[in-house]
C-alpha cells in the first residue's frame, strides 16, 4: 500500500466556517510530492464579508476574490484533484467543516472524504512545545514556509506526514493511522428528515 494522499489546505473569510476565500491542494504519490495546487474562492452568499483579523492573518481581502470562482463552481476542480485519495489536513476538523458548511450554505453535495488530521499525528510523533504547523513542519524538516498561504500550509501539511510516516516506518496513510492511533474519519452527512405524510 503506497504512500498516496491529498493534503488541503482552507483559508477563510471570516469566523464562518462557511466563509471559504482560499484553497491548497498538494498530491502525494509514494510518499513524494507530485503535485501541488489551489486558488481563491468567492465565499457564498451571505458568507462572503472579510474580517479585518482574517485578512490580517492570511492577507486576502474582498477586493482579490472579485473575479474568483465561486464555491459552487470550483468544487468540481477540488473533487476532480482529490480523485479517491484520503485526505489530510492540519487540524482537519476546521478544513472538513469548512467543506460541510460551504455545501451547505450553497445546497452542494459534500464529498464523503476520509481524512487523516497531521496535528493528531503530530503529537503522538514528535515532541514539541508547540504543535502549531510551522513548529511541527520544522520538526519534519520543512522549515520557512509562507504559514496562511493556503498552497504553502497544504505543502507543509504533506511534508509532516510525510515525515511522520518515515519515521514510523509506516507504507500507507492507513498504516500511519494506525501505528499512531489517529483515526482515519470519515465525512458524514446527516439524511434530511423524512417527509411525514398528513391525511386529509
Amino acid at each position: 500500500m503506497p504512500l498516496d494522499f491529498t493534503a488541503i489546505d482552507f483559508e477563510t473569510a471570516n469566523s464562518s466556517n462557511a466563509s471559504a476565500c482560499a484553497v491548497g491542494l498538494v498530491r502525494v504519490r509514494d510518499g513524494i510530492v507530485v503535485e501541488q495546487t489551489g486558488w481563491l474562492i468567492q465565499p457564498p452568499p451571505g458568507h462572503d464579508e472579510f474580517f479585518e483579523l482574517n485578512t490580517r492573518i492570511h492577507g486576502i481581502c474582498a477586493d482579490d476574490v472579485v473575479d474568483a470562482a465561486t464555491w459552487t463552481s470550483q468544487l468540481s476542480a477540488i473533487v476532480d484533484f482529490v480523485g479517491d485519495d484520503v485526505i489530510v489536513a492540519h487540524n482537519a476538523g476546521f478544513d472538513m467543516a469548512v467543506l460541510k458548511r460551504a455545501c451547505a450554505a450553497t445546497d452542494d453535495e459534500v464529498p464523503a472524504y476520509r481524512y487523516v488530521c497531521s496535528l493528531q499525528v503530530a503529537r503522538k510523533v514528535y515532541q514539541l512545545d508547540s504543535y502549531r504547523l510551522p513548529f511541527v513542519a520544522a520538526e519534519a524538516g520543512f522549515a520557512e514556509f509562507a504559514h496562511h498561504n493556503a498552497i504553502a500550509d497544504a505543502l507543509a501539511c504533506a511534508h509532516v506526514m510525510i515525515d511522520a510516516a518515515r519515521r514510523q516506518s509506516a507504507e500507507s496513510i492507513e498504516l500511519l493511522a494506525e501505528a499512531t492511533a489517529v483515526k482515519v474519519s470519515q465525512i458524514t452527512v446527516a439524511a434530511a428528515p423524512a417527509k411525514t405524510a398528513f391525511a386529509a
